[in-house]
């Protein structure tokens, strides 16, 4: 079954490297379709997903429907018609009469061990939610969101002190190995899926700016969990003298004080009290400012012991 003609849906850099594999691997790519171009940046210039560049770098058609489900668009992919849709991080929900175009189905990468995380956003849950190990999945799509048989897992420890960003480059990569793998066992006809037990999922909702709240009544470990799952986005977050304060790195402390209560600043830290223990503030970043290591932020800005840290009322 070499050469599958292949139509890939992804949009973000997660989806990259599995992209990639798929050209290394000699598949007849059909078409790449991505989300339309959107304004970043404080110029808000309209930038293609790092999909379209990346596809674009190897001549391959690119497509930017704004909503899959139009039946133009369906028709299209008909006329193309797939061997497989492998589909990763793509950021639109696919209708049944998509599914139902290609021979061997849709096949999804996904960022967690289904059924645990489903939803937009599993690799910063898992580290929130202090997990010590995640990995990927694939699946054979259907309907609804990331409850399709599962095809493959691959598992992976969390480390300590890794955050969204790190664990979200390695299980890119281990995105791409587990579709060759998946691509491997249906090529030889050994793929067997498996129904997912309902009874053990979680979801991973959309993430939004305020759920990096750092609420100083917490244990120590749930506030280090939550900057971690929070970095690099949207970020943990407090606020210092009204202004908003990232938090970007942190480690746990022993000091004991009123939740919110700076201990002691230096240049190792701002030690700040929480329930049953303290945070110590590594690297932040005050509204305005550069991201810094706390070091080089208390030369510009001074904080003294007994600061509350907090939305004043």
């Amino acid at each position: 079954m070499a050469g599958l003609r292949v139509v890939f849906m992804g949009t973000p850099d997660f989806a990259c490297p599995t992209l990639q594999r798929l050209i290394d691997r000699g598949e007849e790519i059909v078409a790449v379709v991505t989300q339309p171009d959107r304004p970043k940046g404080r110029g808000q210039k309209f930038l293609p997903p790092p999909v379209k560049a990346l596809a674009e770098s190897y001549g391959l058609p690119v497509l930017q429907p704004l909503k899959v489900r139009a039946p133009e668009f369906i028709d299209i992919m008909r006329e193309m018609i797939p061997d497989l849709i492998v589909v990763v991080a793509f950021g639109q929900i696919l209708p049944k009469a998509l599914l139902e175009i290609p021979k061997h189905g849709c096949i999804n990468v996904h960022a967690s061990l289904l059924p645990r995380y489903r939803g937009a956003a599993p690799i910063n849950y898992c580290i929130i939610n202090g997990e010590t190990e995640t990995g990927v999945t694939t699946m054979l799509m259907d309907e609804g969101l990331d409850t399709g048989d599962i095809l493959l897992k691959k598992i992976t420890s969390i480390d300590p002190e890794e955050d969204s960003q790190s664990l979200h480059d390695r299980l890119s990569a281990l995105g791409a190995e587990s579709l060759d793998e998946t691509i491997d066992a249906l090529c030889a006809g050994n793929l067997v899926p498996e129904k997912q037990n309902d009874s053990l999922s979680s979801y991973a909702p959309m993430l939004k700016k305020e759920n990096g709240l750092v609420e100083w009544n917490s244990d120590p470990q749930v506030i280090k969990n939550l900057v971690r799952g929070m970095n690099p986005w949207p970020g943990a977050f407090t606020y210092f003298d009204d202004k908003f304060l990232k938090i970007y790195r942190v480690r746990t402390g022993s000091g004991t004080g009123i939740p919110g209560t700076v201990l002691d600043a230096g240049k190792d830290g701002i030690e700040v009290a929480c329930s049953g223990g303290s945070i110590i503030l590594v690297e932040v970043q005050l509204e305005g400012k550069k991201r810094l290591p706390v070091r080089e932020f208390l030369a510009g800005c001074r904080i003294e012991p007994g600061t509350i840290l907090g939305k004043g009322e």
